[in-house]
């Protein structure tokens, strides 16, 4: 039997893309292997969004080949998409993929095994219109199933590289939405993440239908208990979104509203649509319709021309707003961006000053938001045993938390209510109140 090995590197998508790659190879009768070990064919998931991830896409792609020099190696997703030319000159890459036409990998496997010499079937990912479909047919685990419905972003954010390795936005069928979550609960899927490229555009390409639409009709699916959104961008939050978000129980009060800077001169000069006081009004919205609501972000420093002034601005923002958690990303500059052309690049030392600073300030914020909750009662959706703390297993409540109880193994894959005990870290151990 021939064995198969995958590598992804970047966001939930690629991950999902990555499982959905596998059930193919598995179709051809593959074994499924560790990447650390020897196979006969490799597959490297790439992305591009920073400068580190060509990089560590560079490293992967040569470690497969010194793995195994025989082996076939397959370059896919944003890398192999925007620089294919550099993906080509990469000692030991047979065949190349962009972002679209994955579901013919093992069509292009044979022509190389064919031809023998290096194949390039990267196409212009402008021009694409159509969703590509590529499903998981199984699961590693029975926990939280992520489930990619958008593709694609029109954006065209000054630092972003992403529009240009995923192309325009295209949204999947709704019926083909509803019977990919029909048979993750068939399945035994009790949590559903819905996630896209750019997920507020879901349906802005279809007729009649909206994000929302969409989470409303699979809420009415059986079995599915928790639906859980991927990011979302402010603008997305109105009163008509969060009142048709209050009235879904399935729903999880988890929001990832991006932000990118909490100042107005940055936002702009980084051709975001919004204002920090519009970003504020949307957090509000959500915060007085769903009283427990998480409200998490992404937040970049070290953007071109960013003054101490504005990332101070940006800092009283944050302070101000008090997510719950943030994600911290030092600006990288990206060829084929407008921001890499832009004047006053920031310093490497000062990015890493103010990155510190506000990953002590969502460090403090996490324990915050988790304490708020102690003493209270939660359902907990448990997903896998914690190796560093014997007889410990951990899980999600619906709003975020990750907590941690001791219990039986019986408890993956099932939701139980818990009482938040006392804080861990960044997480909280509980007490289960109920048997599984």
């Amino acid at each position: 039997m021939k064995k198969a090995a995958f590598y992804t590197l970047g966001c939930k998508v690629n991950q999902y893309e990555t499982e959905a790659l596998m059930g193919l190879f598995k179709k051809e009768g593959f074994e499924i292997i560790d990447f650390e070990e020897k196979a006969d064919v490799y597959v490297i998931n790439t992305c591009t969004v920073t400068s580190m991830s060509d990089r560590k896409s560079r490293q992967i792609i040569r470690k497969a080949k010194k793995q195994n020099e025989y082996s076939v190696v397959v370059v896919t997703g944003c890398y192999a998409q925007t620089e294919p030319g550099e993906v080509s000159k990469i000692p030991g890459v047979d065949l190349i993929i962009g972002t679209k036409d994955r579901d013919k990998v093992m069509e292009y496997i044979h022509k190389f095994e064919k031809e023998n010499n290096q194949l390039s079937f990267v196409d212009d990912i402008m021009k694409a219109r159509t969703f590509e479909e590529l499903n998981i047919d199984t699961y590693k685990e029975h926990t939280r199933a992520f489930l990619k419905i958008q593709e694609g972003c029109s954006q065209y954010c000054a630092y972003c590289i992403i529009p240009y390795a995923r192309g325009p936005i295209r949204s999947r069928q709704p019926e083909s939405v509803l019977d990919a979550v029909r048979k993750l609960a068939e399945e035994g899927f009790k949590e559903v993440v819905l996630t896209g490229i750019h997920l507020a555009s879901y349906g802005k390409d279809l007729k009649n239908i909206s994000l929302m639409d969409i989470v409303g009709r699979v809420h009415e699916i059986k079995g599915i208990e928790r639906i859980r959104l991927g990011s979302i961008e402010p603008t997305t939050v109105t009163e008509e979104f969060v009142q048709a978000a209050s009235s879904l129980p399935k729903l999880c009060p988890h929001f990832h509203i991006s932000l990118q800077s909490g100042c107005d001169e940055t936002l702009k000069r980084m051709n975001r649509r919004y204002t920090a006081s519009e970003y504020k009004s949307a957090v509000e919205l959500i915060r007085q319709s769903i009283p427990d609501a998480a409200v998490t972000t992404d937040v970049m420093v070290g953007f071109p021309g960013e003054t101490e002034a504005e990332f101070e601005t940006t800092f009283k923002f944050l302070e101000e707003i008090r997510f719950a958690k943030m994600h911290v990303f030092k600006y990288s500059p990206r060829k084929g961006t407008p921001a890499a052309g832009f004047k006053d690049q920031v310093p490497s030392q000062i990015k890493e000053e103010r990155s510190s600073r506000l990953i002590a300030l969502s460090q403090m914020n996490v324990r915050s938001f988790n304490e708020w909750f102690i003493s209270k009662k939660l359902p907990v959706l448990f997903e896998q045993e914690v190796k560093s703390m014997d007889g410990f297993y951990e899980g999600l409540t619906p709003n975020y938390i990750r907590v941690l109880c001791k219990g039986v193994p019986g408890l993956i894959g099932n939701i139980v209510e818990v009482k938040l005990c006392k804080l861990f870290e960044d997480a909280v151990i509980g007490e289960t109140v109920e048997e599984v």
